[in-house]
C-alpha cells in the first residue's frame, strides 16, 4: 500500500506544526496548510487521502473547504478537528460527507486511530471505483464483441 497523503489544516501555526511533529514521531507524515486557500491549493496539486481540518479559520472556513474538497475529490476523507462547532456545523459537515467531527483537545492516539480508519475508508472507496470501472469496461467490450460477431 502506498504512503498516505495526509494534510493538516489550521490557522494556529504552532498547533499545526506540533501536531505534524507528533504524528511524524508515530510514523505518519503530514503536510500542513494554514488557511482554506492553501488547503485547496495543496488538494489540487496532491489530492490528499485524508484531511484534518479546523472549522474556524479566517477567510474561508472549514465548512467551505470541506464543500469544495468533496465537490472535486469525493473519496478524500475529511476529519473536522475544532475547539468550536455547533450542532448546525456538525449537521452541515455530515451532509457534505465529513468522515468524523472531533473536538479539541484530542488525544494523539485517538486522532491517529481516526486518521487510519479514514484512510482505510478512502482506499476502499478508491478500490470500489476501480472495480466498477473495470466491470463497465468489460461489459462494453462484450457488447462491442457481440455486435461485431
Amino acid at each position: 500500500m502506498r504512503e498516505m497523503k495526509l494534510l493538516l489544516v489550521d490557522d494556529e501555526v504552532d498547533f499545526v506544526k506540533t501536531l505534524a511533529q507528533r504524528l511524524r514521531m508515530r510514523n505518519l507524515k503530514a503536510e500542513t496548510a494554514y488557511d482554506g486557500k492553501q488547503a485547496l491549493s495543496f488538494a489540487k496539486e496532491q489530492e490528499p487521502d485524508v484531511i484534518v481540518l479546523d472549522l474556524r479559520m479566517p477567510g474561508m472556513d472549514g465548512i467551505e473547504v470541506l464543500r469544495q474538497i468533496k465537490k472535486v475529490y469525493p473519496a478524500t476523507q475529511v476529519i473536522i478537528l475544532s475547539a468550536h462547532g455547533s450542532e448546525r456545523d456538525k449537521e452541515e459537515a455530515k451532509k457534505l460527507g465529513v468522515y468524523d467531527f472531533l473536538k479539541k483537545p484530542v488525544d494523539i492516539e485517538t486522532l491517529m486511530y481516526h486518521i487510519r480508519e479514514a484512510y482505510k475508508k478512502k482506499t476502499e472507496k478508491t478500490m470500489s471505483a476501480i472495480v466498477f470501472a473495470e466491470e463497465v469496461k468489460f461489459n462494453i467490450d462484450n457488447k462491442v464483441n457481440e455486435r461485431g460477431a
